[in-house]
């Protein structure tokens, strides 16, 4: 997560991809994370990355900004916590890191209940930073909550496309 001086203050933007043909050949890592039960406007997010385990917790969203605090665990304890403390089902994907116009963009394919769903998001430094925007990004979803991975987790893209 890139960070600016409020170390604890999440910034992005968020996009559908429109279409993900510039993903082929490329390397990402795959994804799996659960969510904690709890608040309704809070989220506390258990992530296997690759190797690596994540618990993160994220405060209510205020446009496109919120307020993160994201620690590495052991990656057993990341498995264990799924398994016992998480909802199902899990959020599954594929997470790809794509450089554009000097900016790192996160593009995620995601599997399971959420198959068919691309997002791409950039983290900004300010809310009002001035990005240079690919040409395979479609409409913009920052503020949609049912694109959030905790929204997804409970409401899975598979349920809702179809309306």
């Amino acid at each position: 997560m890139q960070r600016g001086e409020d170390m604890s203050n999440e910034i992005e933007r968020n996009y559908l991809v429109r279409d993900d043909r510039f993903l082929c050949g490329r390397d990402g890592v795959r994804l799996t994370q659960g969510y904690i039960p709890g608040r309704q406007h809070a989220a506390a997010r258990v992530r296997i990355s690759g190797e690596r385990g994540f618990i993160t917790f994220k405060g209510e969203a205020t446009g496109i900004s919120r307020r993160e605090f994201e620690y590495e665990i052991p990656l057993v304890d990341a498995e264990e916590m799924l398994q016992l403390l998480c909802e199902k089902p899990f959020i599954e994907k594929m997470r790809y890191e794509i450089e554009h116009a000097g900016s790192i963009w996160e593009v995620d394919v995601f599997g399971g209940d959420n198959e068919g769903l691309v997002v791409a998001e950039i983290e900004l430094e300010r809310e009002d930073q001035e990005i240079d925007l690919p040409p395979w990004l479609g409409d913009e979803v920052s503020g949609d909550e049912r694109y959030f991975n905790a929204s997804l987790a409970i409401d899975p893209y598979k349920n809702w496309r179809k309306s």
